[in-house]
């Protein structure tokens, strides 16, 4: 009896010790898969176009949709990046980017190469009502309703946010909201003198389930394509979430 003591009381006390080492090990897996998980090609592709359009850089622009397709975007959703973005960067460098993708579909069909083309956005209900919907979509992103301050001040900007950009836009289905978000943060990100809009997606951003680890990664993107400063103007207000 006296020798089986002995060795439960040995096992203890080697049991004890390696469960208190398991569990931190596990910790540190979970902390390490979040760390590893960046944005994959198709991501880091769809950021880069984002930011080009919104500084009006065709030529590098032009560069990265080629990338875009060979990464297995689709056109319909390279087409759908640039439309969504006429909301953040407005109608002239949107057009100018679908006018720079429409010259690469062109050039690649000549050149032979195939790219898939993609899914069309699925038809809404004749009696959908944008307004209502688009309020749904942006409680959802932003998650809690959006009222007051100046949404009250100029209810018009109001309207339009969410019967147009939230409702007509987000209700194309060619993009998931997690992807208009990456979009959106990319084209914000590059831009200057949109903080205070670039704080707010990128809450919106993690709503949709985008960690800090692949928003990091946007701001990788901007800064080498825009600039160190720009991408590190973001990263001071990423580090504040």
């Amino acid at each position: 009896m006296k020798t089986n003591n002995i060795i439960f009381s040995w096992s203890i006390r080697i049991f004890i010790p390696l469960m208190l080492l398991l569990v931190p090990s596990q910790s540190n897996a979970q902390n390490s898969m979040e760390a590893t998980k960046k944005l994959d090609a198709a991501q880091q592709s769809m950021a880069s176009i984002s930011a080009l359009t919104a500084v009006g850089n065709i030529d590098s622009l032009t560069v990265q949709l080629h990338k875009g397709l060979d990464a297995g975007l689709t056109i319909n959703e390279i087409k759908e990046t640039l439309v969504h973005l006429y909301a953040y960067v407005g109608f002239p460098r949107s057009l100018n980017g679908l006018t720079a993708f429409m010259q690469v579909v062109e050039d690649r069909k000549k050149a032979g190469k195939q790219d898939v083309e993609g899914r069309n956005a699925s038809a809404l209900s004749a009696n959908t009502n944008m307004l209502e919907l688009g309020t749904e979509v942006q409680t959802k992103l932003v998650g809690q309703p959006v009222s007051g301050g100046v949404m009250a001040f100029a209810p018009a900007i109001d309207r339009y946010l969410k019967e147009h950009l939230f409702g007509a836009i987000f209700a194309s289905d060619v993009l998931s909201y997690q992807q208009r978000e990456l979009v959106t943060v990319s084209a914000l990100a590059a831009m200057q003198g949109t903080g205070g809009q670039l704080q707010g997606h990128l809450k919106y951003a993690m709503n949709t389930g985008l960690t800090k680890s692949q928003l990091e990664g946007i701001l990788d993107v901007i800064e080498k394509h825009i600039s160190k400063e720009q991408a590190d103007k973001g990263r001071a207000i990423l580090s504040k979430l």
